[in-house]
């Protein structure tokens, strides 16, 4: 399994594994938020190929005999391709407290952006169903302003306890609406506290979102299903730089559409 990373062939000190491996940490940590207000089911490794649905295709018949072909949920694999210099790397032997790892941190946005479209917005390539694409209710109005987030939060909270959708609830938004709640002052108190005390859960941003939603986080709604989760391989290296890739392998399904009630500009 661990081949199909080939770290042990490339021309890396485990110094400087470790500070890539702790940089990818930190810039993903940052960007994925999908995983923290659904379920995350895994890893279940490299041989992992496809879900089970627990259901049967369009039957058929061959003379007496009928059958069916039971349905399945295939993973996607992704790769994102990024370059460091060696020199740079080998830097890290020699006591570099700084090196410039910046190519990690942009590839790492561009993985953690493909899987937060992929778990909030869907991929019909993929055969992927979003969250938010899914959801049976109506977008609710956000409002032009932070100080009109409480009211949007609280609708929403009640749209989904009106279905029977109990929380604790999560406030997913696009970066330019979250940080302009944290910046926000209401009565002498954080909008946020007033929004986290609204539905008990956390305030996240996420790329995957237009505008934004409240999530249910009470589980079985929504799940994340990991072949492999999130690593860095080795693919080629020449005199000065050496190619790495992240890659993993998931599918997702929604089973409670009815769990999410997104926002409208």
């Amino acid at each position: 399994m661990a081949d199909l990373l080939r770290r042990a062939l490339a021309p890396i000190s485990e110094a400087a594994w470790s500070e890539i491996d702790e940089e990818a940490t930190r810039a993903l940590k940052n960007c994925l938020s999908a995983r923290a207000v659904i379920d995350v089911d895994g890893p279940h490794g490299w041989e992992y190929a496809a879900l089970n649905t627990g259901r049967l295709g369009k039957p058929a018949s061959d003379g007496d005999v009928e059958y069916c072909v039971r349905t399945v949920q295939p993973l996607i694999e992704l790769r994102v391709p990024f370059k460091l210099n060696l020199w740079e790397l080998d830097n890290l032997a020699r006591g570099a407290a700084d090196p410039d790892l910046a190519p990690v941190v942009d590839a790492a946005k561009a993985v953690a952006a493909f899987e937060e479209n992929a778990l909030f917005k869907g991929n019909k390539a993929a055969g992927i169903e979003g969250i938010l694409e899914n959801s049976p209710h109506p977008a609710l109005p956000i409002g032009s302003g932070p100080e009109e987030l409480p009211a949007a939060v609280g609708k929403a909270v009640e749209t989904l306890q009106l279905q029977g959708i109990g929380g604790p609830y999560a406030l997913v938004l696009e970066p330019s609406r979250y940080h302009a709640m944290l910046q926000c002052i209401r009565g002498g108190y954080p909008l946020y506290r007033v929004v986290n005390n609204l539905i008990g859960g956390p305030t996240l941003w996420s790329t995957g979102v237009d505008v934004g939603a409240v999530i249910s986080t009470r589980g079985g709604d929504f799940e994340m299903i990991l072949g492999q989760d999130l690593s860095i391989g080795y693919q080629r290296h020449g005199h000065e730089d050496i190619e790495l890739f992240f890659t993993e392998s998931f599918t997702a399904r929604v089973l409670e559409p009815a769990a999410a009630a997104p926002f409208k500009a």
